[in-house]
């Protein structure tokens, strides 16, 4: 069955882990018929959390999408993992969502992992729905996770609903929106209807007319009815919310027992008549500017915005349909590498089961199979049309690992199965470093590394293990040096000679020209590792022929790239060639060569040599009762505070910290803060080492190569 665009709704479950979003999912999906048993995460038979890994560890790694019909509407609910570790598989959700249900524990109120997903939401403008699940909990507290949500997300939050009786025994909710109260049976399901007491209708009557003049706040035409009669029709209260969620002006705030099948027929209800269509949101933007409208007439256009890896079938293409219709059997060109695929199959999904389709309008979300060269964010788009839409933009990785196969031999079957995982996950970043020799993975955190091991071996039958990643450190200089080096060979026949007379200096920007030296030419290269060389020819009378030029700055750039104290890179140095020597027949460009690495070696010894570290900065979110062992912990790590302030509930700080000391970080401020603090980071820039550890890690660098010899 084909739905009209008008006729769908996409929305997607966030939360903390452990507020019930997968519970929930499984709830609306029996609600509205989809299922006829209700599987819960203990029993391990839930429609989303299908895989084993997911069994294994009892909660949900992977996004899954999921439909309901919902009178004769279709609603897709995309579950989410609640783990940070797994913060892509949000935001590709966020991506194609209309609408976002945050849901919230109601014995914790607003927690972390909160906090962190609403600046995705706040990043995609997506329209907003509250939920506060889990008021059936003996602990539970409404009150405080309203006024937690407000406090945090401002006063947009529209509570419409609240528990009359929370704690064990819940079984009723008061509906401000409808002015009615819901009584449910013990098993859940559909509630009887029941008369507001009027113990409680003065507060459901000042909720009810805070609706309202949330509703009637959007449109000129419903402020003047809401002033002329004091109130609006059912109609013009969902109209106007509409609007005001489109807008997201307006959170409204629902609660529920998901658990006990207690309130989650009136949210979808709300979805369904009040959430945005496709249509109703925000045209999406395209690469390289202008807008794409979700419309069913156009030209047809999708978006990949998911790839699962399924034994037995390959990958699975989840997509959402931005324009026009897919059909079976359309050819569809790839906007990023212009390759022609066939969609020989649609189908729908709920968990891991599909049903086939023969159309999906502008709007919906399915899946596909077989897809040969279309990856996660991509666009496809009907042959002759050119468009892209613009693609996700995925956090930064926060943490590295080195990754050691059990022999050279398993290499290559080691890097198939990471590049397959990585398929899936595009926060995996994969990266054989060849200036640190290692094969490096960039993630979220340590349970995401540790869950890549537990598939490389369990599914692709490759053992692993994770060490230490070395340092990107570089190598630089503080002060000028001259310094000439002599190459000569003889070896019987034509031998080897060459005479390079060099100056090194820090170099920057807009730098004087070099005292007493003409020069003839001048180079300023980027690096490729990061920073510059400036190389002047400074040659007068011929002493070396220009032609010697290129293969003395190749001497020098191989010396650069393996730099005299540690083996690392150097940077943001000057190199001037103001005299040498050379001969008719020995001198040749490897003779200069050597010669030109050997003089650059002994001028960088004399030039004051200096490591630098990388930098990055850190942003630590922590809940008060925590920030003082976070801030122990940094001082270890020889950070600099940069500030310190609040965001929301919870204490923020800023910090520059060596990449040397951010080590296993992710796991490190999990444990000292019982899960209860986050953080982001960034490259901010290089700075020198401290004198001792410097020598020690030259000395470290001497003996290894001691070792190697």
């Amino acid at each position: 069955m084909s739905y009209d665009t008008s006729n769908i709704r996409n929305a997607v479950l966030l939360g903390h882990p452990g507020s019930g979003k997968t519970t929930l999912a499984e709830t609306m999906l029996f609600e509205s018929g989809s299922i006829t048993r209700r599987g819960t995460v203990e029993d391990r038979n839930t429609v989303s959390d299908y895989t084993d890994i997911e069994h294994e560890r009892g909660n949900s790694i992977f996004a899954a999408l999921m439909h309901d019909d919902w009178r004769g509407n279709k609603i897709n609910v995309l579950d989410t993992p609640g783990f940070d570790d797994f913060i892509g598989e949000v935001v590709s959700s966020l991506k194609v969502a209309d609408t976002a249900l945050m849901v919230i524990n109601a014995k914790s109120g607003v927690e972390v992992g909160t906090e962190l997903l609403w600046e995705y939401v706040e990043d995609f403008k997506t329209p907003t729905l509250f939920v506060v699940n889990q008021v059936d909990h003996e602990k539970s507290d409404f009150d405080a996770a309203v006024e937690q949500a407000t406090a945090r997300f401002g006063n947009k939050v529209l509570p419409i609903q609240y528990p009359l009786n929370q704690g064990t025994g819940f079984n009723t909710i008061v509906d401000a929106l409808r002015m009615t109260m819901y009584v449910f049976p013990p098993e859940g399901g559909k509630p009887e209807k029941q008369e507001i007491p009027a113990s409680e209708k003065d507060r459901v009557l000042a909720m009810h007319n805070a609706i309202v003049e949330a509703a009637a706040e959007n449109d000129e035409e419903l402020m003047e009815r809401y002033f002329e009669h004091g109130t609006l029709s059912e109609e013009e209260l969902a109209y106007g919310l509409r609007v005001a969620i489109g807008n997201r002006a307006v959170f409204p705030l629902f609660c529920a027992s998901a658990i006990n099948n207690m309130g989650s027929g009136r949210i979808m209800g709300f979805i369904n008549d009040v959430c945005p269509a496709p249509n109703q949101r925000s045209a999406a933007p395209l690469v390289g500017g202008g807008e794409l409208e979700c419309n069913p007439d156009d030209d047809t256009t999708i978006f990949i915005f998911k790839t699962h890896n399924e034994p037995r079938v390959g990958n699975i293409s989840y997509f959402k349909v931005f324009s026009g219709v897919l059909k079976a059997g359309d050819e569809l060109v790839n906007a990023s590498n212009r390759t022609t695929e066939r969609f020989g199959q649609l189908y729908i999904a709920n968990g891991k089961n599909r049903e086939p389709v023969d159309e999906l309008r502008a709007g919906d979300l399915g899946c596909t199979v077989k897809l040969k060269n279309s990856h996660t964010n991509q666009t496809l788009t009907k042959k002759g049309t050119d468009r892209e839409i613009e693609p996700i933009k995925y956090p930064n990785s926060r943490i590295e690992v080195a990754v050691v196969p059990p022999s050279k031999n398993e290499m290559e079957k080691l890097m198939k199965a990471l590049h397959s995982i990585a398929e899936e996950d595009p926060t995996l970043i994969i990266e054989q470093s060849k200036t640190l020799k290692q094969t490096l993975l960039y993630g979220q955190g340590q349970l995401q590394l540790d869950l890549v091991k537990h598939r490389v071996e369990s599914e692709f039958g490759v053992s692993m293990s994770f060490e230490k990643p070395r340092i990107p450190y570089r190598e630089t200089i503080t002060r000028e040096a001259n310094e000439m080096y002599r190459h000569k060979k003889q070896t019987g026949g034509a031998g080897q000679f060459a005479e390079v007379h060099m100056r090194i200096e820090p170099y920057y920007e807009d730098m004087p020209e070099p005292a007493g030296l003409t020069v003839r030419n001048r180079e300023v290269e980027d690096l490729p590792w990061g920073g510059k060389l400036a190389y002047y020819w400074c040659i007068v009378g011929g002493s070396i022929d220009s032609r010697f030029s290129n293969a003395i700055k190749k001497g020098v750039l191989m010396k650069m790239e393996e730099g005299p104290l540690t083996g690392s890179n150097c940077q943001d140095i000057r190199v001037c060639i103001y005299d040498g020597k050379m001969h008719p027949v020995d001198s040749n460009d490897m003779a200069f060569m050597i010669a030109s690495q050997q003089a650059f070696k002994l001028c960088f010894s004399k030039a004051a040599p200096q490591l630098l570290e990388p930098i990055y900065e850190v942003e630590i979110l922590c809940s008060g009762d925590v920030m003082g062992d976070v801030m122990g912990d940094l001082q270890t790590r020889r950070a600099i505070i940069m500030g310190m302030g609040t965001e929301g509930h919870y204490q923020k700080i800023t910090a520059r910290v060596p990449l040397a000391e951010m080590y296993l970080y992710s796991s490190t401020l999990r444990s000292i803060s019982q899960g209860r603090a986050k953080f982001t980071r960034r490259f901010a820039e290089y700075v020198a080492v401290p004198p001792d550890i410097q020598q020690k890690l030259i000395q470290e660098y001497k003996e290894q190569a001691g070792d190697e010899d």
